[in-house]
Order: structure tokens, then C-alpha cells, then sequence
């Protein structure tokens, strides 16, 4: 009986793998080289510029109805030199952040009683549905029979603003964590208050970061209302007395005064989100 002997088989042929190369997506034929988008983010806004100023220069806009730009650029700079303006800007600022602090401990409260006790909303939550609803500019006369026309009512009116944004997303978010993850800390050990700490509050991070851009959004748009009771310093006091004069040159300087410090709040809580959220990865857009 003979036995066949396959040939040994030739070790495999192992060489290094060539350097791969990142695959870019050609551009089709015909398409020009990338526009920068910041550059096209600025398009717009110029064009619109542009065109005011067209209008006004060809008395199409009459500067009675508004100022052209170059008009309110020197209006502006004008506030600035003389300090005016950044008085203003520190007066306003002022109320605002002192509107949000109190509005944010309120409204974070409330919530984290609500969302993390089913006491806590029974308790809560239908008294501030029912607040909610109520236009919170037309407690303005309340406020003022109950603070007087100082600060306070001024204060009190952005923070009522800000609470009512911050308890609906911080509830949100604790309600929105997932089940599975509370069962997963649970199995691991964690005890009520370590279940809170390590994966309820996590979890509704992204709630509360969005809610504090509502809120900010809402602080700049009740500070307008604010400064109209009575104000003798601010953003809003320099609105009215320009209404006064019919300036419509520094009423716009004042409106580009509040989107500007409306765009920086929101860019400050862009950053916080990127820090804090880390872990989340998201779709930026394509």
C-alpha cells in the first residue's frame, strides 16, 4: 500500500501593504475650486447691505423711515467714543445675567423635582404648565405693582422667561434618559442618588444645554420689554429716547447691539455644548 505525498505547499507570499491614500471625492467636470463657507455665509448679509444702501442713496428708502448704513455706522461710532453705548451695553448685561441666574436656579429646580420624583410632578408640574401659558409679558403690571418700576420688576420679568425654558427642557431630558441605561447602572450597583449622578444627569445634558439657548434667546426679548418700565439707563432707554427724536439711526445701532450680544450668548453655549457633549457624536450636515 502506497501512500501519496502531497508537495509541501510554499509558505504564502507576505509583503507590506502598500501606503493607503485617503479617497477625496472628485469634483465634477466644469466645477470650480471650493468656495470657503464662511464666505458663503457673508454673501447674504452683504448683498443686503448693499442694496439698503442703494435704496437709500437713490432716495427709494427715505431716511425719515430708516437711516442708511453709513449713517447708522456713524451713529454708532459716535455712541461708542462718547460712552454712551458701552454703559448701556454694561447696564443691560447686568440685568441680564442677574435674570438668568435666578431664572436658571428656578427653573433647574423645578425640574430636577419633578423630573426625578413622580411626587415632584404631581406636585410641580401642573401649577407650572398652567403659569406657562400665561403670556409672561402681560404680568408687566403685576410686576410693577409688586416691585415698583426699579430694577426688580425689570429682573423678575427675564427671569420668569428663562425659568419657564430651562424646566421644560431639563424635564425633558431627565424624562428622555434611556430605560435601559437606568437598568444597566442598576445592575452595576449604583443606588438612587448614584443612578442620578452617573446617568440621569448625563443623560439629560443635551436637554439642558438646549434649554439654555431658548432661554437665552428669550432673555434678550424680555430685556426689551423690561427696559420699557421705566428704564433711566440701558439698551432699551437709548431705544426710546431715539423713538423721541425719531432717530431711526440709533434705534438700529441698539437692534444690531442686541443681535450681536444675542449671537455671542449663543456662541458661548455652542462651545459649552462641545466641551460637555463630547461623548455624543452628532450629524453636522454634509
Amino acid at each position: 500500500m502506497t501512500v501519496d505525498h502531497a508537495p509541501p505547499s510554499s509558505p504564502p507570499d507576505i509583503s507590506p501593504l502598500p501606503d493607503l491614500e485617503p479617497l477625496t471625492p472628485e469634483r465634477g467636470p466644469g466645477r470650480g475650486p471650493a468656495v470657503p463657507r464662511w464666505l458663503r455665509r457673508t454673501v447674504g448679509p452683504v448683498l443686503l447691505l448693499v442694496l439698503w444702501q442703494t435704496l437709500s442713496a437713490t432716495g427709494v428708502l427715505p431716511a425719515e423711515a430708516l437711516a442708511s448704513p453709513g449713517t447708522i455706522a456713524r451713529a454708532g461710532g459716535e455712541l461708542i467714543g462718547d460712552g454712551t453705548l458701552p454703559t448701556a451695553m454694561g447696564v443691560s448685561l447686568r440685568r441680564v445675567a442677574a435674570g438668568l441666574l435666578i431664572g436658571g436656579i428656578v427653573g433647574i429646580t423645578l425640574a430636577l423635582v419633578s423630573g426625578l420624583s413622580r411626587l415632584g410632578e404631581d406636585l410641580v408640574d401642573a401649577p407650572v404648565q398652567m403659569l406657562r401659558t400665561v403670556p409672561w409679558v402681560g404680568l408687566i403690571p403685576l410686576l410693577i405693582i409688586w416691585l415698583g418700576i426699579g430694577e426688580a420688576p425689570k429682573v423678575a420679568l427675564i427671569a420668569l422667561g428663562v425659568a419657564f425654558h430651562l424646566y421644560l427642557n431639563v424635564y425633558a431630558g431627565i424624562r428622555g434618559v434611556d430605560a435601559q441605561l437606568v437598568e444597566a447602572g442598576q445592575s452595576l450597583g449604583l443606588g438612587r442618588w448614584g443612578l442620578v449622578r452617573h446617568v440621569v444627569l448625563p443623560g439629560a445634558l443635551p436637554g439642558a444645554m438646549t434649554g439654555l439657548r431658548y432661554s437665552l434667546a428669550t432673555a434678550w426679548l424680555a430685556l426689551v420689554f423690561g427696559e420699557s418700565i421705566n428704564a433711566d439707563a440701558g439698551i432699551g432707554f437709548l431705544m426710546n429716547q431715539a423713538r423721541e427724536f425719531f432717530r431711526t439711526d440709533v434705534i438700529v445701532v441698539c437692534l444690531v447691539v442686541y443681535a450681536f450680544l444675542g449671537l455671542l450668548a449663543d456662541a458661548v453655549v455652542r462651545t459649552l455644548e462641545r466641551l460637555l457633549l463630547q461623548w455624543r457624536p452628532t450629524f453636522t450636515g454634509q
